[in-house]
């Protein structure tokens, strides 16, 4: 795996999209076109961020923010992978603090990128799906998800990063995910000697999970899907997850796990594709 830094380096660009707030539906209530630039600095390990979001006027009115940062070095919050797709969050659930996690996905000239917030009680409160589209590309925009575009059989790697060792470890990867009746969906993933599971079922765009730990799934627009908990806890261990179907055979998984402290232990990116 290249360095964390070179990973990063991927994301470099302008990038032209829009900061959309999700209710519990799964649903846009609210949406504000964006700008993003990451551009290399003038020193090897500089560089520059500006954002700039907008109001109903578009890139054509004074931005409603502006935020500008310089980058020299990452932080252990955030964990980049070898496509330049990365996730970062919270190191510590905390009673009275507020815990959220970002995903971000690099596939060519697009991102796709999505932040899950969550109360200072560790309640589930919202998220907000960023879809950017680098300037001067022809990138589109990708169909909402739907169940039916998930089932099948997918073969591919995982990379795992864990809290005390950054060197990722490297497994292939089967995800299995059938669609059962009563508006069932069931992920199954098998990676060496480790196996999990994911059952849910519903109607519409958010399924239930199913099992000891209640959450949910929900079907995302520009084809990705969101996994958290209901609550989350300083007691408990727990996963937050997004993934994204960058292309029709392709699938893209992004997984922060933490443990029965509230501690965060690893970061997994799955890259695979439909057999």
């Amino acid at each position: 795996m290249a360095p964390q830094w070179d990973n990063f380096l991927r994301n470099l660009g302008e990038w032209h999209g829009s900061f959309a707030s999700l209710n519990a539906e799964a649903e846009i209530v609210d949406c504000s076109p964006s700008i993003l630039i990451l551009e290399q600095g003038a020193e090897d390990r500089l560089v520059h961020f500006r954002l700039r979001r907008y109001g109903e006027g578009g890139g054509s009115a004074a931005p409603t923010r502006e935020v500008q940062q310089e980058y020299r070095s990452l932080g252990r919050q955030v964990v980049f992978f070898d496509s330049g797709s990365f996730c970062k969050g919270s190191l510590q659930v905390a009673p009275g603090t507020s815990f959220g996690a970002e995903f971000g996905f690099l596939m060519g000239d697009r991102r796709h990128r999505l932040v899950q917030l969550f109360s200072p009680e560790g309640h589930f409160s919202s998220q907000v799906l960023i879809r950017e589209f680098r300037a001067g590309s022809d990138a589109s925009e990708r169909p909402s998800l739907s169940v039916d575009a998930l089932v099948g059989e997918w073969q591919g790697d995982a990379a795992t990063i864990t809290a005390d060792w950054p060197e990722p470890e490297q497994r292939s990867c089967t995800i299995t995910i059938d669609a059962g009746a009563g508006n069932t969906l069931r992920i199954s993933s098998i990676s060496s000697d480790e196996r999990t599971l994911i059952n849910a079922r519903g109607s519409g765009r958010v399924l239930e999970l199913e099992g000891d730990s209640a959450g949910c799934l929900q079907l995302l627009p520009d084809g990705g899907y969101s996994l958290v908990p209901r609550q989350v806890s300083h007691r408990r261990s727990f996963t937050v997850e997004a993934a994204w179907l960058p292309a029709p055979d392709r699938l893209e998984r992004l997984i922060r796990r933490y443990d029965a402290s509230g501690a965060w232990q690893s970061a997994t990116h799955i890259s695979a594709r439909r057999n």
